[in-house]
């Protein structure tokens, strides 16, 4: 099954969560799953490494990657083709013949108890398949000269976004606005605000 990772380096990452304290485990999931629910615009590999190093697991930061890439992609999967709780365990097990028997429990009590809703959640917005504005920074600058222009004295507004699309990937997209076009940029925020705020 596509996404249901059976690729070299699949049974050393299942080898690495069979190492994880089941509570380590099951918090790691959960921040994958609120990921999938839409409760959190990314998963936060960093706070995820945090709580690895609490518990006292040393791991590279390729292989934690590679432990969230591996639960995202199945759970994503399971989501998608609306799989129970005991299917998704099933198909976990086909794909690796490594998985802790107790990592497996974890899996199952919690796809039964967020299956549903991450499956509903995914179908909503997979319709939809944009990202989500996750910061904005802007800072006012003055162009002082160009090359074709030795007195520019223009003011502009650089704006940077971050962004993360739909799979919880983090892009950055810079840009620049005159003061007119940062003026009509606002406008239209203020006009979506005001309508955000009637539903």
């Amino acid at each position: 099954m596509p996404g249901l990772e059976s690729s070299y380096g699949v049974d050393s990452t299942v080898e690495n969560i069979g190492r994880l304290p089941p509570d380590v485990f099951a918090e790691t999931c959960q921040q994958i799953l609120a990921h999938l629910q839409g409760q959190s615009s990314v998963v936060d590999l960093p706070k995820i490494c945090d709580i690895f190093q609490r518990a006292g697991i040393d791991l590279e930061w390729k292989a934690l990657q590679s432990i969230i890439r591996l639960l995202s992609s199945n759970f994503r999967t399971a989501a998608k083709n609306n799989l129970t709780a005991d299917q998704l365990v099933a198909r976990l097990g086909e794909g690796s013949r490594h998985w802790a028997k107790a990592v497996l429990q974890v899996v199952h009590q919690l796809w039964s108890e967020h299956g549903s809703l991450i499956h509903t959640y995914q179908e909503a917005h997979a319709m939809a398949n944009i990202g989500q504005m996750v910061d904005m920074q802007w800072k006012l600058g003055m162009a002082v000269s160009s090359d074709t222009c030795r007195s520019l004295n223009s003011p502009y507004v650089s704006l940077l976004l971050k962004v993360a699309d739909t799979s919880g990937e983090v892009s950055y997209k810079s840009f620049e606005m005159t003061i007119p076009q940062f003026q009509n940029f606002h406008s239209q925020f203020k006009d979506i605000s005001a309508a955000l705020e009637t539903v």
